[in-house]
């Protein structure tokens, strides 16, 4: 058996003051993927779609990172449609489908625990276009039960989305049997792996999924770049029209040095993957969960599978305490909550509450991300003072 890696790879970006450890809500860009996109910040500037010297380089640079993107997915570079964020492709994925389909499949089936882009788009389909939609719950861990989803699922169904990994709890769902009860019914399926993309293996072949969206900044390339997997000969309805780009799918004059920063970032994480990163976090992960249960004893509770999980997420919720309470009395860290704050109150997650958690727990709620340049060192550092803020906050407590 391999021994598991124990050393983050390479300088770290970040800082040592706080140890940053918010990684699925956004990461560092790497100095490698920096370093890709700084030839067509300068010299190649030119429009990829000019047939001059000056349009060689962008256009090159746009095929290489097609590759890049798709070798990471095991998909075909054709298959790769950049756009400006997650939140666009998941638009583009589900509108472009409803309104694609033929008549009579008006109807998307998703799950409550989706992300607001998957969501949001979703309510705006009903409003605009009048599909109806159907959301399927989760189970105490949060994951969709393929029962549900085959229960619901008829001729009128245009398409199926369902995450790859919650961006709260890391739980993953089981996609590949979702996307094959999706195709039993002629529906298509899509799948937002913006918090998968890079951390876990992902191959769309093996997956079966139709359509699937995938970060840049969530795996170490700038925020406004990200990319959608359409299947060859999935028809969509574009989101935005225009010059034809990315297969007439989105217009626009390509940005080319973000394209070629997620195409860096896509090779770095398929290398990284390679080398047993999923691994190296897990162990942090845990070595994190065991350090905090031990000093809090009865007192730490996992939000989310124990198993099926991401190797880099740990939501926990601690009694006596609050997740905003929690981390303010911890400021050396850098971590979510599981509640928001809506003027000055804060309220349960709502992942957390669908998941049957009680109010409690759910406002208890931490979300401890690990990312490529976490080490031994900060997660000792994050325990101890996680540990001494619970203290603090309730020192009479056992």
């Amino acid at each position: 058996m391999t021994a598991p890696h124990t050393a983050a790879p390479g300088p770290s970006p970040l800082g040592h003051q706080v140890v940053y450890l918010d990684h699925n809500a956004t990461t560092p860009v790497d100095p490698d993927v920096a370093k890709a996109m700084i030839p067509f910040l300068t010299d190649g500037f030119g429009n990829p779609s000019s047939a001059h010297a000056y349009g060689t380089a962008p256009r090159e640079g746009m095929d290489r990172a097609r590759r890049q993107v798709a070798a990471l997915l095991g998909a075909e570079p054709g298959e790769i449609v950049f756009t400006g964020s997650g939140s666009e492709a998941d638009n583009l994925a589900l509108r472009g489908a409803v309104l694609a389909a033929a008549e009579g499949r008006r109807r998307v089936i998703t799950q409550v625990t989706e992300h607001p882009a998957v969501l949001e788009t979703c309510r705006a389909l009903h409003r605009l276009h009048g599909a109806e939609v159907t959301y399927l719950p989760v189970d105490g861990t949060g994951a969709v039960d393929p029962a549900d989803l085959a229960e619901a699922l008829d001729d009128r169904t245009a398409v199926v989305s369902v995450m790859a990994a919650n961006n709260e709890t890391g739980t993953l769902q089981p996609v590949a049997e979702l996307a094959r009860l999706a195709h039993d019914h002629g529906a298509l399926f899509h799948c937002d792996a913006a918090q998968a993309a890079g951390k876990i293996p992902l191959d769309v072949r093996a997956l079966g999924v139709d359509l699937l969206t995938l970060v840049g900044h969530k795996m170490y390339a700038p925020k406004g770049v990200a990319a959608l997997y359409v299947r060859a000969g999935v028809p969509l309805e574009p989101l935005v029209y225009g010059g034809g780009q990315e297969r007439g799918l989105r217009a626009g004059t390509e940005n080319v040095a973000f394209a070629a920063a997620l195409g860096a970032a896509a090779e770095l994480a398929a290398t990284e993957l390679a080398d047993g990163g999923a691994r190296r976090l897990a162990g942090l992960r845990d070595r994190l969960h065991r350090a905090l249960d031990q000093a809090l004893p009865g007192r730490v509770h996992l939000n989310g599978a124990e198993r099926d999980r991401l190797p880099g997420t740990l939501n926990i919720s601690v009694d006596g305490t609050t997740g905003p309470e929690l981390l303010a009395a911890a400021p050396g860290i850098a971590a979510s909550t599981g509640s928001a704050c809506h003027s000055g109150a804060a309220t349960p997650s709502p992942v957390l509450r669908a998941m049957g958690l009680d109010d409690a727990r759910a406002l208890g709620a931490v979300r401890l991300s690990l990312g490529r340049w976490t080490t031994t060192a900060d997660i000792d550092r994050a325990a101890g003072t996680l540990i001494a803020a619970v203290r603090a906050l309730s020192p009479h407590s056992p």
